[in-house]
């Protein structure tokens, strides 16, 4: 078995950089809002790590929000992505809507959970 070497490694990132150059902007936009997202509940982990829990239900209502709404982000993607023949029939407008109707719910629950 060859062994792997910091060339195939480059020679991999860049044939992931080149297909991800290829992507459309509004994809693009999407995969920031949600590297966003995770990165803002990763600072909210760590900041409980260093600093402590005392409010542990905004602790868990802030990471949960931020993960939610990764979750349904990463759906907007797969329905508005045009390569996907699954939703074909559902307009970007209509899944647009899911989204942000799906992230109304997730927040009313979250506010509810703040006490």
């Amino acid at each position: 078995m060859a062994r792997s070497t910091s060339k195939d490694a480059q020679d991999l990132f860049r044939a992931l950089w080149s297909a991800y150059s290829a992507t459309p902007t509004n994809l693009k936009i999407i995969d920031l809002y949600v590297s966003f997202a995770v990165f803002t509940a990763l600072i909210q982990v760590a900041y409980v790590a260093l600093v402590g829990s005392f409010p542990f239900n905004s602790f868990l209502s802030g990471v949960l929000s931020c993960v939610g709404t990764a979750v349904l982000a990463v759906c907007l993607r797969i329905q508005v992505n045009k390569e996907n023949k699954e939703f074909k029939d559902l307009a970007p407008e209509r899944a647009f809507a899911d989204f942000v109707l799906c992230n109304v719910v997730l927040h009313l629950v979250i506010m509810n959970f703040l006490g």
